[in-house]
């Protein structure tokens, strides 16, 4: 399996089958197992085997099929499956920290992200400095001996700056902190993060992975002694468990994702050019165009621009009038999948910033954030174009 193509792990990496030998996986939604004897729960409970499940809050057939799918596709050891993409952020970073640890972050963050960094690991005496992620000097000031951690996003939500992981990989592992990055906009399909540097890498599955609207997931990436030993017990104890539903749908998403996200880009990328120079626009962002600050690493780091652009209409009136003008596209906060969905951040999913914490971010009152889909290329294009006659 090693020797496959990243598209084959895809389909085929980490199959259990049952004595029925199904072919499409299945999905076993029982929340306990059964055991023999009591000496083979004794057993069980003592030191549980690789096929052997407990309780669904500590693993599940059809849940494990995705873990093992996702470390495979990802090139990781292990991978722990969690409810939601933030319970894998909460996850990762909970369960390796303690009261006077310090952790450096990039400061460009979803707002939730920024919530569990800024609210509540200082609740628990966590210090956390944030750095202008793009900035290497920065990185390199704030790491200190201590440092336990560093944590960023390798492309930035929602103004898509990419952060060099290999570089903030090398001074983080001088001191021996831990690499965690979450690595949604990167996309599996992309991600190099583990090879560049990463230790962990953290998807919401609920994105790309699905990308179809259905489910809320996550995933935690690492080496199996950090999944297993680090963020298991924490999991497994405070209940952010996949369900095995979601599981089974996060399985079937990953059979398509790498056909769906090469779309999606290839259509990003062309909306991305055309929108350029636009005089309804102020500025468009998307790492694929040479105009972008950070467009040579984005090419080293993931060879694509990916899914996602950003474009400022110059006022939030502005921006509204071209949102509702919008006929295929919709208006909603997700991101990654197959229906193109557009955002206003600034009211929406970074409304709980103040407003000269987004202007340091540069979400500004006119960003929209547009996820693009697999809808004709030709089609967006029109539609964007049209909406924009109403800024």
């Amino acid at each position: 399996m090693t020797n496959w193509d990243r598209r084959t792990k895809a389909v085929h990496a980490g199959t259990r089958r049952s004595q029925y030998g199904e072919v499409s996986e299945a999905i076993f939604l029982t929340q306990g197992f059964v055991y023999d004897t009591a000496e083979a729960a004794e057993q069980r409970f003592t030191k549980a085997g690789d096929d052997e499940f407990i309780y669904a809050r500590y693993g599940n057939p059809t849940v494990r099929m995705f873990e093992e799918r996702m470390a495979a596709l990802e090139g990781a050891e292990d991978a722990f499956a969690t409810a939601s993409g933030m319970a894998a952020v909460n996850g990762a970073l909970m369960a390796m920290l303690k009261a006077g640890d310090h952790v450096v972050s990039s400061r460009a963050l979803f707002g939730s992200c920024l919530y569990i960094l800024e609210d509540v690991l200082r609740r628990f005496g966590v210090e956390i400095t944030f750095v202008d992620g793009t900035e290497i000097a920065q990185w390199m000031a704030a790491i200190r001996p201590e440092t336990k951690a560093v944590f960023f996003e390798s492309v930035s939500n929602p103004t898509l700056e990419v952060i060099d992981i290999r570089a903030v990989s090398d001074l983080a592992h001088e001191v021996g902190a831990t690499v965690i990055v979450d690595n949604v906009f990167a996309t599996p399909s992309y991600s190099r993060a583990i090879s560049q540097g990463a230790d962990v890498v953290i998807y919401s599955a609920t994105k790309h992975i699905d990308g179809q609207g259905r489910v809320l997931g996550g995933v935690i990436l690492g080496t199996r002694e950090f999944i297993r030993k680090t963020v298991e017990p924490y999991l497994k104890h405070t209940g952010g468990a996949l369900s095995p539903m979601s599981a089974w749908l996060l399985l079937k998403g990953l059979e398509t994702m790498d056909l769906r996200v090469r779309a999606q880009a290839s259509a990003a990328q062309r909306l991305a050019e055309r929108l350029t120079g636009h005089d309804k626009l102020r500025s468009v962002i998307y790492p694929g165009l040479s105009s972008h600050r950070q467009h040579a690493l984005a090419m080293e780091q993931t060879g694509s621009g990916g899914t996602v652009l950003s474009f400022d209409v110059g006022s939030k009136e502005a921006a509204f009038r071209v949102l509702n003008a919008l006929q295929i596209i919709v208006i909603s906060n997700n991101l990654g999948d197959a229906k193109s969905i557009a955002t206003h951040p600034a009211t929406t999913t970074h409304q709980r910033l103040s407003e000269e914490q987004r202007a340091k971010l540069g979400i500004g009152p006119g960003l929209i954030r547009l996820s693009v889909g697999l809808e004709s290329p030709a089609d967006l294009e029109a539609d964007i174009l049209q909406a924009l006659e109403q800024a």
